[in-house]
């Protein structure tokens, strides 16, 4: 895995890589090992987990056939940004 660091901005590169770990699930499989699971726990862990990930599937199929409303669009950071200026700054 691979984050540049511009402009001397190490906060910014350590934000990208923290959402590249997150999105990888590297930070949730850590905190998982960290103590010991028994079997049974797993067990129950992997069924909810299966569970919910049948639950996005059915949810996102219902969403294309349109039996549910699609999800509101988050407005760009750029647009949220655009009307106060840049975050921080006061005139």
């Amino acid at each position: 895995m691979r984050v540049d660091v511009r402009n001397n901005d190490v906060d910014q590169a350590l934000r990208a890589l923290k959402r590249k770990l997150q999105r990888e699930g590297l930070l949730r499989e850590l905190k998982r090992r960290r103590a010991y699971e028994k079997p049974s726990e797993r067990r129950v862990r992997e069924r909810g987990d299966a569970i919910r990930r049948a639950r996005k599937l059915a949810r996102k199929q219902a969403q294309r056939e349109g039996l549910l409303p699609a999800p509101k669009k988050k407005p760009s950071p750029v647009a949220r940004r655009g009307r106060n200026g840049p975050a921080g700054s006061s005139g």
